[in-house]
């Protein structure tokens, strides 16, 4: 079994980090400075697009992502926390044999960072993310490069993720997703996107990544544990 994980979210919780440097790069553009809750949910999707939307265009979106990643790169990286009960289920996984990834939209040289800091990145075999460029910050468009580098079937594999991003990449590229409920997605956000379970607790993970839980035909709200199995 091979196991895509995002970051954001889902592996830490990055919302001080990221809500205070999309601040500093509204403070820089001399626009209006929302308050954190009310950016969270730029937490997830792609930086450009995030942008763009709260900009209300491109014109300034550029400029504004530079400006984050002026911030971020130096502080708001480290603003940042594991989820409690993590490091034991990639632990857990790889001690079953799962083959670990990191699929994130975040730049790859900060993912890697990141992880590195927590003492997370012995876990995966790769690291992958965007590029400055912002290539493969789509999740569809990362993991179809991660499956042309790594060469393993789809149908062995699996995303797990807090936004509606994770399911869309997955199901483009022929991947099952999971759907975790502790990030800064809505349980409706992911099963409309094609989640094919969602999982309310870490440490419910393995038991059904171990066995491809998730690949059972079940009907609308199987529980597993306190998982709960949405078709």
């Amino acid at each position: 079994m091979i196991a895509l994980f995002d970051l954001d979210g889902t592996l830490t919780d990055p919302k001080a980090g990221i809500t205070r440097s999309v601040q500093y790069a509204l403070e820089r553009l001399g626009r209006p400075v929302p308050d954190a809750d009310e950016l969270t949910w730029m937490i997830g999707p792609p930086l450009i697009a995030g942008f763009t939307e709260l900009l209300g265009g491109t014109d300034d979106a550029q400029d504004a992502v530079r400006f984050y990643r002026e911030r971020y790169g130096d502080v708001g990286l480290f603003e940042n926390e594991v989820y409690s009960g993590i490091p034991a289920l990639l632990r857990d996984l790889r001690e079953k044999d799962v083959r670990l990834y990191v699929a994130t939209s975040k730049l790859q040289v900060f993912a890697r960072r990141i992880l590195d800091h927590f003492g997370l990145s012995r876990f995966f075999v790769e690291i992958y993310g965007s590029e400055p460029d912002n290539r493969n910050a789509d999740k569809r468009d990362l993991i179809r490069h991660i499956l042309d580098e790594e060469r393993f079937d789809p149908a062995s594999a699996v995303m797990i993720g807090d936004r509606k991003h994770d399911a869309i990449g997955a199901k483009a590229n022929g991947i099952t997703s999971i759907g975790v409920t502790w990030g800064y997605g809505s349980r409706q956000e992911l099963l409309e996107a094609g989640a094919a379970c969602l999982v309310d607790e870490p440490g419910d993970l393995e038991e059904i990544i171990a066995r491809g839980a998730f690949l059972e035909d079940t009907r609308p709200t199987s529980p597993i544990g306190k998982t709960s199995i949405s078709r």
